[in-house]
């Protein structure tokens, strides 16, 4: 199936489509790295430059003049202005508002232009909050416009997705909408993994496979010791004392540490460290010196540890400072995940199932070894021991400010979006 990739970062999405034997015939992104890391990676053509200037005759020249010349169109608009982050400290984000928000209109336009057969939008779990939905009421009113237009019959179909419960080994929630131009309702994929190994396994899910771990993804890389992956910054020597699996809360009046902080008053990621036996944690695309997952180990994760827990194929090759390359895996989606919905928009779309297993599947290894030592806290930040007021909640930090509640969204999806909506 021909396929169109935009957002395509350093290629996270492409290549499970292509697992799925989809043929990514043309990439862009605007970021001169991972146009660069897509380079390394593809033999089909990248066009370096802001979706704003990519006009449809530039990408015509690949695709060729008909209109049924693109089967797939897939892509993750930057998520910025809904993200999780901005909503726990401050309330609320600019959302539709915000310039970079553009690019949910830009892949509009693109779907518009191109009418692919099917096209599957990813974004941040943020932009379907309850009163904060601006941006998924744009994309379905959008969606509603293009089939008027054009005469398409898209109908939007949208999961919350944890990219564990797939076999990837990470705890990754993202949203994902697909729609198929026939008018058929894609049916996402039921879920293969469940959280077997702490108690959560019911006796209706015995049928699934229990959460892929850190271990599985990392146990066989050995650090590139060109790598400098020590922990910098004022809290480096902390690291040692948190157990794996734990974060910076272990230190608070809650946990089993010493109260140097108060109750999630830092990001979930400060002084996180990855435990063998779980998934590992989001990784993250802008980490300050303190901002994990660590290693078990208590160092940085390597390039190619963060890649394997992305699921990116063995093959895969990056380019750029640390800093560049962190943000470009760290902004991918897992392209195990993407080879599973490719396979089934494949299969709904052509009616051809894919016999065999994914090509990017992650292989269990058991016994997983105990946990690591835990080290004492430095007498160094003995001081900070003390008190310390938690946090006053979501959405109530400094930078906390009211707004008044957007209005409901109208037209028929209406109903649907105020139903309960599961990760799954």
């Amino acid at each position: 199936m021909i396929t169109v990739s935009l957002f395509s970062g350093c290629g996270g999405m492409d290549y499970g489509f292509e697992a799925a034997g989809c043929e990514v015939v043309l990439r862009n992104d605007f970021d001169r790295h991972s146009c660069n890391t897509l380079r390394l990676n593809t033999r089909y053509d990248v066009i370096e430059a802001p979706i704003e200037d990519l006009a449809e005759s530039d990408i015509r020249k690949f695709v060729g003049s008909s209109l049924n010349g693109v089967d797939l169109l897939i892509g993750g608009p930057p998520c910025q202005p809904f993200s999780k982050s901005a909503y726990w400290s401050k309330g609320d984000t600019l959302r539709l508002e915000d310039p970079r928000s553009n690019t949910l209109r830009e892949y509009f336009r693109v779907v518009e232009e191109l009418r692919p057969r099917a096209f599957l939008l990813e974004n941040v779990h943020g932009i379907s909050y309850s009163g904060k939905e601006e941006g998924f009421q744009f994309i379905l009113n959008r969606i509603c416009e293009i089939n008027r237009t054009i005469g398409t019959d898209y109908r939007p179909v949208w999961r919350v997705l944890n990219a564990a419960n797939f076999g990837v080994p990470q705890l990754r929630v993202r949203f994902f909408l697909v729609a198929l131009r026939d008018g058929k309702e894609f049916r996402f994929p039921e879920s293969t993994h469940t959280d077997g190994d702490t108690g959560n396994r019911t006796l209706f899910d015995t049928s699934k496979k229990p959460y892929l771990t850190a271990w599985d993804a990392i146990r066989h890389i050995a650090p590139d010791p060109k790598e400098k992956l020590d922990v910098g910054g004022k809290w480096a020597n902390l690291l040692p004392s948190i157990p794996e699996g734990e974060n910076y809360l272990w230190h608070t009046d809650r946990k089993g540490g010493v109260p140097l902080f108060g109750w999630r008053t830092r990001y979930w990621c400060f002084l996180l460290k990855l435990a063998k036996n779980r998934p590992s944690w989001t990784i993250q695309a802008q980490p300050g010196s303190g901002v994990g997952p660590f290693h078990w180990a208590n160092r940085k994760l390597s390039w190619k540890e963060m890649a394997a827990i992305q699921t990116l194929p063995d093959s895969f090759q990056i380019t750029g400072p640390r800093v560049e390359i962190q943000r470009q895996i760290g902004n991918a989606v897992p392209s195990l995940l993407a080879e599973v919905l490719a396979r089934e928009i494949v299969r709904q779309v052509t009616g051809r199932s894919i016999l065999e297993g994914c090509k990017l599947e992650v292989a269990q290894l058991r016994p997983i070894p105990p946990p690591e030592r835990v080290s004492v806290v430095p007498d160094e930040f003995l001081s900070l021991a003390g008190k310390h007021a938690a946090h006053p909640g979501t959405g109530k930090g400094r930078a906390h400010k009211h707004k008044t509640q957007p209005r409901a969204v109208p037209d028929r999806y209406s109903t649907a979006l105020e139903l309960a909506n599961p990760i799954i």
